[in-house]
Order: structure tokens, then C-alpha cells, then sequence
């Protein structure tokens, strides 16, 4: 029997096997998710409110509605009369409006209450995702974090919002019919309302499994749209190194499992439906028979039998939908689960108690002692890292690739907190101060310089959103991009595409340099600016550069020797620590590290390349 019981099980609930490229999130009770969620209502509690009073107006009509047919067929049908059908009549018409009426408010409300509430909250989640640590992005799918904002958020809107509206409906429906049953002929009654817990037996019995499978469905959508991102994003490194096929075939199997999950859902309805269409005919035959043997001993009218039913019949369709509603809610709360994953998740930099603003900061960097290891990791990434720099002085970092030049930048922006040691600016330890004051004394250039699907004066702006056209024309003077973009056909109004994928890398950099010059920040990182530009563009950037590190603390991280060359201070890297430091002529001197990379790089730049 426990194997029959397993197979049967493995029928219903999709097979969660395979690479799990986004893991499941953790079980989450109803009752919890709701808790959660329900002070995002609180704007909109009194709006819920009228809606209450809406779900239990409406099936307070439809009572009186079908009572009038009892009406028309005692008073008008059995005896012939057609003088009560003029009010009769009336009534029904009155009603019908009222109906109608009641009807659009309650929909209208429904859908204006639940659009804010999804709205508000995916923006709460968009918010919450922009605030996470850059590590804590990393590991996760982009992909999977579109899906989590889009349809899993609006999944919560059922759990917490219009599934407890449709429920109080229903409830309400139940109420007045099963009162109106009662006051017809409570013995008839009693048999009719027996049948009810079956329905909900049998309803609980489901939910179980449609929860299994809305869970699988929901993870591998999150799966579907990871692949999919990915494969779009890196569609030229697909093509370059035929991997065309397996991108398919990943795809194609997160397509299969979403395709399983839906199959599982539908045998479950499949099953579902017909145990609650048995049970709702065995209700509708005991009902005929006992209302027959009513009727004959006068116990109850022709009018009341055939209204008797009718009452029956819409009893019957709130009990149906509770069960149904149920298996609803069981399967929204699978999407809820993965948004409440994803809120629960704590950004490991973030604003301390008391942290104050931070104005009027002239520049002074220092490191004290500063040792960091990346989680998951044993070696550290920077090892009792020592380092000060003043306003208008350049400071290179030089090194191998995982030295942890990148990492001592990331320290600086705080993306990521020391493990023992401190960084400071002006003074004062970053751990003190907020982020955001903290970042907008710090303006970058990342070695991916990154454009935004925007106009070219919104993507300069960028470093600076009060900016007016002017500086922001300066900037782009300063930065040799102003004849570029005027150029364009609508000039500084022209809308560049994602990620700037028309324009050359020479022109992104200055675009980026013309960012930060807007920004006037006192410190400046420049992660790799000349990373993936020739030896042409390179040159061109020389005199922007110059214009941006001009009175400002600037950190230059570069594998190129004639970038940094220039530098006050050449700080070098190896294993996370500082082996090396000085200018360009005292470090060729010492004929070390600095001394050694300088001549790989520059025999690099000059052997030939094979024919």
C-alpha cells in the first residue's frame, strides 16, 4: 500500500530533480506570508474595508433576488394571478441595478487596491534588491531576480489581498444561503450542509499536492528566465565557442520542468473536480427526494422546493470555490515564498546605528591594518593592508591578477567591510558614516563602463542628478566628448542604447570620465580605464585623465605600466599585501617586483605576433 501511495505521489508532484540552477526557496505557512505582508495594506485598509461590506451586500441581493422566484411561483404561477407580477417585477429590476452596481464598485475597487499593492511592493523588492551587497548579487541569478519582482510578487497579492477578499465572499454567501435554507425547512437544510465539510475534507486533502507542484513550477520559472538572460547577455561567447547546442538544451530543460510542473497541476485539477462534482450531485438527489416527501406532506411549497434547490445550487458554488480557493492560495503562496527568501536576505554593508552624513570631505584616504577574506574562502584577499593618500596626489596599484588590488577599491566604496582593521576618509571610519554621503564624495570609472538606456546628457548626469546643462556640457567638453555628441542626431538628447553597444570603447570611457568630472567628487578610483582600448585610444585619454585626477586623492588600478608611470605613488600588490611603493624611477631602481612586471609588460608590447 506505502508503495502504491509513493508511485501515485510520484504521478502528481513533478519530479524536482536534475541541476538545480535556482535552488528552492524555504517553506513559508500562510498564515505567515499573510503576516508579513499585511502592513504593505495599511494605506488601503479602509478601501478594504468597503470591499468587505461590498463581498457581503452582493450575496445579500442575489438571496433576495432568488426569494422572489418562490414569489412568482406560489403567488402568480399555482394560483394564476398576474397582479403580483407587476411589483414582482419591479423588485427584480430594482435589484438587478443594485446588483449590477454593487458588482463594477467591487471589481473596480479590487483591481485598484490590488494594482497599488502590487506596485508599492515590487517597488519595496526592487528597492531592497538595489541596497544588497555587490557579493550578494553576484550569487545570485539575474534572471531569477527578474521572475522573484514580476510574478512572484504579484502571487503575494492573491495569498494576502483578493484570496482573503474572495474567502470573506464566499463566507458571506454561505451565510445568507444556508439562513435561507434554514428558514425554508431546517431538516432539508441539515442534509444540504452535511455535504459541506466533505468538500473541504476533500480540498485539504489536494492542497498539499498542489502546493508541491506550484513550488517546482515557480523555481523553475525563476530557472527559465536565468538561462534565458544569460544566453541573451552573452550571446557573442555562445557563438564564439559553439555552445549554441548547450544553451538550448539548458533551456530546453527548464522549458521541460516548467511543462512537468503544469502537467502535475492539471492531473491534480483533473482528480480534484470530479470528487467535488460526485459529491455536489449525491447533495442535489438527497435534496430532490427528501424536498419531494416535504412537499407532498405540505411541509413545504411547490415555490419553496424549486427555491429550495436554486439555493442549493449557488450554496453549493462558494463551497466549491473555498476549495478551489484554497488550491489558489496554496499555489500563489509558492511564489510568496521566494519573495520572502529574497527580503529575508540582509545586506552585509549597510548604515550602522548612528550613522552620521559626511560633508566637506577634502580627500584623505587611509587604511589601517586592514585584513579582509571573502566568504567562503580561506586565503585573504587583502593581508594587514597599510596605505595613506592625500588630496592631489595619484596613487597606482599595480600587481598580478588577485592580488587584491580590485578588492582594496571595493574597501574604499565600502562594498564590502574589513575584518579587522579600518579604512578611513578625512579621519573618519567608514563604518561611521552613511553610505550614501560616503559614496557621493567618491566618483569611479569601472573597468566595465557601464550606459544606460538613456540620453546622453541622462547618462552623464548620472554622476551628478542636480547638474545643469551647462556643467554637464563642461564635462563633456573636459572629457573630449562634446564634438562626439553633438554630432548625434538629436545631440545631447539622443537616447544611447543598454550597455552602449554603438559606441566605441574610446567613447564610453570619456562618456564615463565626463560622468565623474560632473561629479566633483574629492577621491576618484579608476579601475582599469584603458582595459580593452588600443593603443590609440589610450593616448586620446591622456589629456581627460589628467583633467580628472587634477586636486583630487585618485587611486589607479592598471595592468598598464605606461598609465601609471606618471603616478606620485606606485603602490604594489602580491597576495593581498603591499610589497612595494614608490615613484616609477625609485621602483626600477630597487629592481624588484615593480621592476620585473614592467619588463614582462613592455616585452609583451613589442614581440611580434606570429604570422
Amino acid at each position: 500500500m506505502t508503495r502504491l501511495r509513493r508511485r501515485i505521489h510520484r504521478w502528481l508532484v513533478p519530479d524536482a530533480g536534475g541541476p538545480h540552477i535556482v535552488a528552492a526557496a524555504p517553506v513559508v505557512r500562510v498564515r505567515e506570508i499573510v503576516r508579513r505582508f499585511w502592513p504593505d495594506l495599511r494605506p488601503y485598509r479602509g478601501w478594504i474595508a468597503v470591499s468587505v461590506l461590498l463581498a457581503m451586500l452582493l450575496p445579500a441581493v442575489a438571496t433576495v433576488e432568488i426569494w422572489l422566484f418562490k414569489l412568482v411561483i406560489d403567488d402568480v404561477v399555482v394560483p394564476g394571478d398576474l397582479t403580483p407580477l407587476i411589483w414582482i417585477g419591479l423588485a427584480y429590476l430594482g435589484l438587478l441595478i443594485a446588483g449590477a452596481l454593487l458588482s463594477f464598485a467591487d471589481d473596480y475597487l479590487a483591481a485598484w487596491v490590488g494594482g497599488r499593492f502590487i506596485l508599492n511592493l515590487r517597488t519595496r523588492v526592487f528597492d531592497h534588491v538595489q541596497r544588497l551587497s555587490g557579493g550578494d548579487l553576484d550569487r545570485r541569478r539575474s534572471g531569477d531576480l527578474v521572475t522573484r519582482m514580476t510574478g512572484d510578487v504579484a502571487a503575494i497579492e492573491t495569498v494576502a489581498l483578493s484570496g482573503i477578499t474572495e474567502a470573506l465572499s464566499s463566507v458571506f454567501r454561505i451565510l445568507f444561503f444556508a439562513g435561507a435554507l434554514l428558514y425554508l425547512d431546517w431538516t432539508l437544510a441539515i442534509v444540504a450542509l452535511v455535504m459541506a465539510p466533505l468538500f473541504w475534507l476533500v480540498a485539504r486533502g489536494f492542497s498539499r499536492l498542489v502546493k508541491g507542484a506550484a513550488r517546482e513550477k515557480r523555481r523553475r520559472s525563476g530557472s527559465l528566465s536565468a538561462v534565458t538572460e544569460e544566453g541573451l547577455a552573452n550571446a557573442a561567447l555562445v557563438q564564439a565557442y559553439n555552445r549554441t547546442d548547450a544553451e538550448t538544451a539548458r533551456f530546453h530543460r527548464e522549458g521541460r520542468g516548467i511543462m512537468e510542473a503544469e502537467l502535475a497541476s492539471t492531473r491534480i485539477r483533473a482528480l480534484f473536480t470530479p470528487l467535488i462534482d460526485m459529491l455536489e450531485l449525491i447533495a442535489a438527489l438527497a435534496v430532490i427526494g427528501l424536498g419531494t416527501w416535504a412537499v407532498t406532506e405540505g411541509r413545504l411549497t411547490i415555490g419553496g422546493l424549486m427555491v429550495f434547490l436554486a439555493y442549493l445550487t449557488q450554496l453549493m458554488s462558494p463551497v466549491r470555490g473555498l476549495s478551489s480557493l484554497s488550491n489558489s492560495i496554496f499555489s500563489a503562496a509558492a511564489g510568496a515564498e521566494r519573495v520572502v527568501e529574497l527580503l529575508d536576505e540582509r545586506p552585509r554593508v549597510a548604515d550602522g546605528p548612528g550613522a552620521r552624513d559626511l560633508t566637506g570631505a577634502r580627500g584623505v584616504v587611509e587604511l589601517d591594518e586592514v585584513t579582509f577574506r571573502y566568504p567562503g574562502t580561506d586565503t585573504p584577499a587583502l593581508d594587514r593592508v597599510s596605505l595613506v593618500a592625500h588630496p592631489g596626489e595619484t596613487v597606482a596599484l599595480v600587481g598580478a591578477s588577485g592580488a587584491g588590488k580590485s578588492t582594496l577599491a571595493r574597501m574604499l566604496l565600502r562594498f564590502n567591510d574589513p575584518d579587522r582593521g579600518a579604512v578611513r576618509l578625512d579621519g573618519h571610519d567608514l563604518r561611521d558614516l552613511t553610505l550614501a554621503s560616503l559614496r557621493r564624495h567618491v566618483a569611479v570609472l569601472l573597468q566595465e563602463t557601464l550606459v544606460l538606456h538613456a540620453s546622453a546628457r541622462e547618462n552623464i548626469a548620472i554622476g551628478n542628478p542636480g547638474a545643469t546643462d551647462e556643467q554637464i556640457e563642461a564635462a563633456a567638453r573636459a572629457a573630449g566628448v562634446h564634438e562626439f555628441i553633438t554630432a548625434l542626431p538629436r545631440g545631447y538628447d539622443t537616447m544611447l542604447d543598454a550597455r552602449g553597444r554603438r559606441l566605441s570603447g574610446g567613447q564610453r570611457q570619456r562618456i564615463a570620465i565626463a560622468r565623474a568630472l560632473v561629479r566633483d567628487a574629492p577621491v576618484l578610483i579608476l579601475d582599469e580605464p584603458s582595459t580593452g582600448l588600443d593603443e590609440d585610444a589610450r593616448r586620446a585619454l591622456a589629456e581627460p585623465l589628467r583633467a580628472l585626477v587634477e586636486g583630487r586623492t585618485a587611486i589607479v588600478i592598471s595592468h598598464d605600466f605606461l598609465m601609471v608611470r606618471d603616478a606620485d605613488r606606485i603602490v604594489v600588490m602580491d597576495g593581498g599585501r603591499i610589497v612595494e611603493q614608490g615613484t616609477h624611477d625609485e621602483l626600477m631602481a630597487r629592481r624588484g617586483t615593480y621592476a620585473r612586471l614592467f619588463r614582462e609588460r613592455a616585452h609583451e608590447a613589442v614581440e611580434p605576433v606570429p604570422a
